[in-house]
Protein backbone atom coordinates (compact mmCIF):
# COMPACT_ATOMS: atom_id res chain seq x y z
CA UNK A 1 0.00 0.00 0.00
CA UNK A 2 1.17 3.33 -0.79
CA UNK A 3 0.09 5.01 2.98
CA UNK A 4 0.49 8.65 1.91
CA UNK A 5 -1.17 8.14 -1.86
CA UNK A 6 -4.30 6.26 0.53
CA UNK A 7 -4.06 9.29 2.86
CA UNK A 8 -5.03 11.67 0.42
CA UNK A 9 -7.32 9.05 -1.06
CA UNK A 10 -9.33 9.32 2.64
CA UNK A 11 -8.75 13.06 3.05
CA UNK A 12 -9.93 13.90 -0.28
CA UNK A 13 -13.23 11.77 0.13
CA UNK A 14 -14.02 13.01 3.66
CA UNK A 15 -13.86 17.02 1.71
CA UNK A 16 -15.29 15.56 -1.15
CA UNK A 17 -18.24 14.25 0.30
CA UNK A 18 -18.45 10.84 -1.98
CA UNK A 19 -16.30 8.86 -3.57
CA UNK A 20 -16.57 10.05 -7.33
CA UNK A 21 -15.60 13.63 -6.64
CA UNK A 22 -12.87 12.92 -4.89
CA UNK A 23 -11.65 10.61 -7.46
CA UNK A 24 -12.46 13.02 -10.50
CA UNK A 25 -10.17 15.74 -8.47
CA UNK A 26 -7.32 13.27 -7.68
CA UNK A 27 -7.63 12.12 -11.42
CA UNK A 28 -8.11 8.56 -10.71
CA UNK A 29 -10.88 5.73 -11.44
CA UNK A 30 -13.14 5.55 -8.74
CA UNK A 31 -12.41 1.98 -7.72
CA UNK A 32 -8.61 2.54 -7.16
CA UNK A 33 -9.63 5.35 -4.88
CA UNK A 34 -12.06 3.22 -3.34
CA UNK A 35 -9.38 -0.05 -2.97
CA UNK A 36 -6.76 2.99 -1.44
CA UNK A 37 -8.79 3.95 1.61
CA UNK A 38 -10.14 -0.08 1.73
CA UNK A 39 -5.90 -1.07 2.36
CA UNK A 40 -5.75 2.10 4.70
CA UNK A 41 -8.64 1.09 6.83
CA UNK A 42 -6.74 -2.48 6.91
CA UNK A 43 -3.63 -1.12 7.92
CA UNK A 44 -5.61 0.73 10.51
CA UNK A 45 -7.69 -1.82 11.49
CA UNK A 46 -10.54 0.73 11.81
CA UNK A 47 -13.67 2.12 9.75
CA UNK A 48 -12.90 5.18 8.61
CA UNK A 49 -15.95 5.95 6.25
CA UNK A 50 -19.53 4.55 6.87
CA UNK A 51 -20.65 3.83 3.33
CA UNK A 52 -24.33 3.27 2.01
CA UNK A 53 -26.01 3.46 -1.56
CA UNK A 54 -26.51 7.09 -0.83
CA UNK A 55 -24.06 8.82 0.73
CA UNK A 56 -20.48 8.22 2.57
CA UNK A 57 -20.40 9.38 6.45
CA UNK A 58 -17.19 10.05 8.00
CA UNK A 59 -17.13 7.74 11.19
CA UNK A 60 -15.72 9.42 14.87
CA UNK A 61 -12.65 7.33 14.30
CA UNK A 62 -12.27 8.69 11.02
CA UNK A 63 -13.20 12.38 11.80
CA UNK A 64 -10.26 12.18 14.54
CA UNK A 65 -7.90 10.29 11.86
CA UNK A 66 -8.20 13.19 9.15
CA UNK A 67 -7.92 15.62 11.60
CA UNK A 68 -4.38 14.80 12.24
CA UNK A 69 -3.64 12.96 8.32
CA UNK A 70 -4.43 16.01 7.01
CA UNK A 71 -1.49 18.11 8.81
CA UNK A 72 1.12 15.77 7.73
CA UNK A 73 -0.17 15.86 4.03
CA UNK A 74 -0.01 19.86 4.15
CA UNK A 75 3.35 19.83 5.72
CA UNK A 76 4.46 17.34 3.27
CA UNK A 77 2.64 19.85 0.63
CA UNK A 78 4.44 23.03 2.52
CA UNK A 79 8.00 21.24 1.80
CA UNK A 80 7.75 20.11 -1.65
CA UNK A 81 6.96 23.56 -2.09
CA UNK A 82 9.94 25.52 -0.45
CA UNK A 83 11.85 22.85 -2.43
CA UNK A 84 10.39 23.52 -5.67
CA UNK A 85 13.08 25.60 -7.79
CA UNK A 86 10.36 26.61 -10.40
CA UNK A 87 7.88 28.22 -7.85
CA UNK A 88 8.99 31.87 -6.32
CA UNK A 89 5.29 32.04 -5.74
CA UNK A 90 4.11 31.19 -1.91
CA UNK A 91 1.65 28.53 -2.44
CA UNK A 92 -0.21 25.78 -0.03
CA UNK A 93 -3.26 25.69 2.45
CA UNK A 94 -3.82 28.87 5.05
CA UNK A 95 -6.14 28.16 7.91
CA UNK A 96 -7.36 31.62 9.12
CA UNK A 97 -9.95 31.96 12.13
CA UNK A 98 -12.00 35.11 12.82
CA UNK A 99 -15.16 37.13 14.28
CA UNK A 100 -18.57 37.74 12.35
CA UNK A 101 -18.78 40.62 11.62
CA UNK A 102 -15.36 41.00 10.93
CA UNK A 103 -15.00 38.29 8.53
CA UNK A 104 -18.39 39.96 6.55
CA UNK A 105 -17.31 43.45 6.75
CA UNK A 106 -13.56 43.90 6.70
CA UNK A 107 -11.43 40.26 5.66
CA UNK A 108 -14.02 38.63 3.22
CA UNK A 109 -14.25 42.08 1.06
CA UNK A 110 -10.68 42.48 0.76
CA UNK A 111 -10.03 38.86 0.08
CA UNK A 112 -10.08 39.33 -3.74
CA UNK A 113 -6.92 41.92 -3.60
CA UNK A 114 -5.07 39.32 -1.95
CA UNK A 115 -6.44 35.88 -3.90
CA UNK A 116 -5.00 38.04 -6.79
CA UNK A 117 -1.48 38.65 -5.67
CA UNK A 118 -0.90 34.93 -4.57
CA UNK A 119 -3.26 32.59 -6.50
CA UNK A 120 -1.59 29.95 -5.66
CA UNK A 121 -2.64 30.30 -1.58
CA UNK A 122 -5.38 28.17 -0.72
CA UNK A 123 -7.43 29.73 2.29
CA UNK A 124 -9.85 27.94 4.62
CA UNK A 125 -11.41 30.14 6.89
CA UNK A 126 -13.19 29.54 10.24
CA UNK A 127 -16.08 32.15 10.93
CA UNK A 128 -17.01 32.52 14.67
CA UNK A 129 -16.85 34.81 17.67
CA UNK A 130 -15.60 32.33 19.75
CA UNK A 131 -11.72 32.07 19.72
CA UNK A 132 -10.29 28.66 18.73
CA UNK A 133 -6.88 26.67 20.11
CA UNK A 134 -4.32 27.00 17.55
CA UNK A 135 -2.74 24.25 18.40
CA UNK A 136 -5.16 21.84 18.92
CA UNK A 137 -7.71 24.01 16.51
CA UNK A 138 -4.30 23.40 13.98
CA UNK A 139 -5.20 26.97 12.78
CA UNK A 140 -2.25 28.67 11.28
CA UNK A 141 -3.66 32.73 12.63
CA UNK A 142 -6.35 34.17 14.12
CA UNK A 143 -7.44 38.12 13.73
CA UNK A 144 -9.06 38.93 17.57
CA UNK A 145 -10.09 42.33 18.57
CA UNK A 146 -10.10 43.14 21.97
CA UNK A 147 -6.84 43.39 24.90
CA UNK A 148 -4.20 40.40 24.49
CA UNK A 149 -4.49 37.65 27.41
CA UNK A 150 -1.92 34.69 26.48
CA UNK A 151 1.72 35.97 25.94
CA UNK A 152 2.91 32.80 24.75
CA UNK A 153 1.39 34.31 21.35
CA UNK A 154 2.94 36.69 18.76
CA UNK A 155 0.82 39.90 18.05
CA UNK A 156 0.90 41.88 15.12
CA UNK A 157 -1.05 45.02 15.32
CA UNK A 158 -3.77 45.29 12.56
CA UNK A 159 -5.34 48.95 13.12
CA UNK A 160 -8.13 50.15 15.88
CA UNK A 161 -12.37 49.99 14.90
CA UNK A 162 -14.24 53.17 15.87
CA UNK A 163 -16.83 52.03 18.73
CA UNK A 164 -20.48 53.53 18.48
CA UNK A 165 -23.84 53.66 20.28
CA UNK A 166 -26.84 53.21 18.25
CA UNK A 167 -30.21 52.24 17.60
CA UNK A 168 -32.76 51.64 15.44
CA UNK A 169 -35.34 54.62 14.50
CA UNK A 170 -38.46 52.87 15.44
CA UNK A 171 -37.23 52.28 19.17
CA UNK A 172 -36.10 56.06 19.10
CA UNK A 173 -39.60 56.84 18.61
CA UNK A 174 -40.84 54.81 21.34
CA UNK A 175 -38.21 55.47 24.04
CA UNK A 176 -36.63 58.52 23.28
CA UNK A 177 -32.93 59.41 22.34
CA UNK A 178 -30.91 59.61 25.57
CA UNK A 179 -28.68 62.67 25.63
CA UNK A 180 -26.26 61.53 28.71
CA UNK A 181 -25.39 57.62 28.87
CA UNK A 182 -26.87 57.59 32.46
CA UNK A 183 -30.03 57.72 30.95
CA UNK A 184 -29.61 55.11 29.30
CA UNK A 185 -30.78 53.05 33.31
CA UNK A 186 -33.78 55.09 32.66
CA UNK A 187 -36.34 52.79 31.44
CA UNK A 188 -34.03 51.99 28.21
CA UNK A 189 -33.65 48.33 26.72
CA UNK A 190 -29.86 47.18 25.80
CA UNK A 191 -28.91 44.75 23.49
CA UNK A 192 -26.13 43.46 25.47
CA UNK A 193 -23.13 41.52 23.59
CA UNK A 194 -21.92 38.32 25.44
CA UNK A 195 -18.68 37.03 25.40
CA UNK A 196 -18.48 34.15 23.64
CA UNK A 197 -16.25 32.32 26.49
CA UNK A 198 -17.71 33.21 29.77
CA UNK A 199 -21.41 34.16 28.62
CA UNK A 200 -21.11 37.46 30.81
CA UNK A 201 -22.81 40.26 29.26
CA UNK A 202 -20.13 43.73 28.26
CA UNK A 203 -20.51 47.06 30.11
CA UNK A 204 -21.91 49.64 28.03
CA UNK A 205 -18.37 52.23 27.99
CA UNK A 206 -18.27 55.78 26.84
CA UNK A 207 -15.35 58.41 26.92
CA UNK A 208 -15.59 61.97 26.94
CA UNK A 209 -11.96 63.63 27.33
CA UNK A 210 -10.87 62.47 30.25
CA UNK A 211 -14.05 60.82 31.71
CA UNK A 212 -14.69 57.43 31.72
CA UNK A 213 -18.26 55.63 32.38
CA UNK A 214 -19.07 52.17 32.34
CA UNK A 215 -23.13 51.21 32.44
CA UNK A 216 -23.97 48.10 33.94
CA UNK A 217 -27.78 47.58 33.09
CA UNK A 218 -29.86 44.46 32.95
CA UNK A 219 -30.31 43.64 29.83
CA UNK A 220 -33.21 41.93 28.43
CA UNK A 221 -31.69 40.60 25.36
CA UNK A 222 -27.87 39.03 25.11
CA UNK A 223 -26.40 37.96 22.06
CA UNK A 224 -23.21 36.18 21.97
CA UNK A 225 -22.60 36.51 17.74
CA UNK A 226 -21.56 39.92 16.06
CA UNK A 227 -23.68 39.74 13.67
CA UNK A 228 -27.19 38.32 15.37
CA UNK A 229 -26.32 41.34 18.04
CA UNK A 230 -26.25 43.80 15.17
CA UNK A 231 -29.33 42.27 13.83
CA UNK A 232 -31.52 42.59 17.02
CA UNK A 233 -30.62 45.99 17.06
CA UNK A 234 -32.00 46.83 13.36
CA UNK A 235 -35.33 44.82 14.49
CA UNK A 236 -35.76 47.59 17.11
CA UNK A 237 -35.08 45.18 20.30
CA UNK A 238 -32.63 47.71 21.84
CA UNK A 239 -29.24 49.81 21.99
CA UNK A 240 -26.46 48.24 21.02
CA UNK A 241 -22.33 49.29 21.01
CA UNK A 242 -20.63 48.04 17.78
CA UNK A 243 -18.09 48.67 15.31
CA UNK A 244 -18.50 51.27 13.03
CA UNK A 245 -17.83 49.44 9.80
CA UNK A 246 -20.32 46.63 10.80
CA UNK A 247 -23.14 49.03 11.40
CA UNK A 248 -22.14 51.12 8.07
CA UNK A 249 -24.47 50.02 5.89
CA UNK A 250 -27.84 50.17 8.55
CA UNK A 251 -26.35 53.37 9.45
CA UNK A 252 -26.28 54.59 5.79
CA UNK A 253 -29.44 52.74 4.93
CA UNK A 254 -31.91 54.96 7.80
CA UNK A 255 -32.09 51.53 9.45
CA UNK A 256 -30.10 52.59 12.79
CA UNK A 257 -29.25 55.88 14.19
CA UNK A 258 -26.12 56.77 16.07
CA UNK A 259 -26.51 58.83 19.84
CA UNK A 260 -24.29 59.34 22.30
CA UNK A 261 -22.15 60.44 19.70
CA UNK A 262 -19.84 63.12 22.17
CA UNK A 263 -19.45 59.54 24.28
CA UNK A 264 -18.07 56.82 21.93
CA UNK A 265 -16.19 54.44 23.37
CA UNK A 266 -12.15 54.18 23.09
CA UNK A 267 -11.32 52.58 19.57
CA UNK A 268 -10.99 48.53 19.97
CA UNK A 269 -7.68 47.26 18.31
CA UNK A 270 -7.48 44.48 16.24
CA UNK A 271 -4.74 41.56 15.70
CA UNK A 272 -3.08 38.91 14.10
CA UNK A 273 -1.93 36.55 16.04
CA UNK A 274 -0.22 33.12 15.55
CA UNK A 275 1.79 30.33 17.81
CA UNK A 276 5.53 31.51 19.53
CA UNK A 277 6.89 28.35 18.34
CA UNK A 278 5.45 27.64 15.04
CA UNK A 279 7.10 28.01 11.80
CA UNK A 280 6.43 31.02 10.09
CA UNK A 281 5.87 29.63 6.35
CA UNK A 282 6.29 31.90 3.51
CA UNK A 283 2.44 32.32 3.01
CA UNK A 284 1.67 33.29 6.67
CA UNK A 285 4.20 35.46 6.06
CA UNK A 286 2.68 37.43 3.18
CA UNK A 287 -0.45 37.12 4.54
CA UNK A 288 0.16 39.16 7.92
CA UNK A 289 1.94 41.65 5.78
CA UNK A 290 -1.06 42.20 3.23
CA UNK A 291 -3.06 42.40 6.22
CA UNK A 292 -0.94 44.54 8.02
CA UNK A 293 -1.24 47.16 4.89
CA UNK A 294 -5.24 46.48 4.17
CA UNK A 295 -6.56 46.18 7.43
CA UNK A 296 -5.81 49.99 8.98
CA UNK A 297 -8.07 51.53 6.21
CA UNK A 298 -11.14 48.64 6.65
CA UNK A 299 -11.07 49.11 10.15
CA UNK A 300 -11.64 52.91 10.22
CA UNK A 301 -13.73 52.97 6.88
CA UNK A 302 -10.97 54.89 5.06
CA UNK A 303 -10.50 52.34 2.19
Amino acid sequence: MDQLMAIKAFARVVEAGNFTRAADSLDMPNATLSKLVQELEAHLGIRLLQRTTRRVTVTPEGHDYYEKALRIVRDLEDIDHSFNAESAKPGGYLRIDIGGSTARDVLIPALPDFIARYPDIRIDLGVADRAVDLISGNVDCVIRGGPLSDSSLVARHLGDAEMITCAAPGYLKTYGVPAYPQELKNGHRMVSYLSPQSGRAFPFRFTQGEEQLEIKSEHRIGVNESNAHLAAAVAGLGIIQTFRYAAAADLQAGKLVEILAAWRPANYPFHVVYPQNRHLTQRLRVFIDWLREVFPGRLNGTM
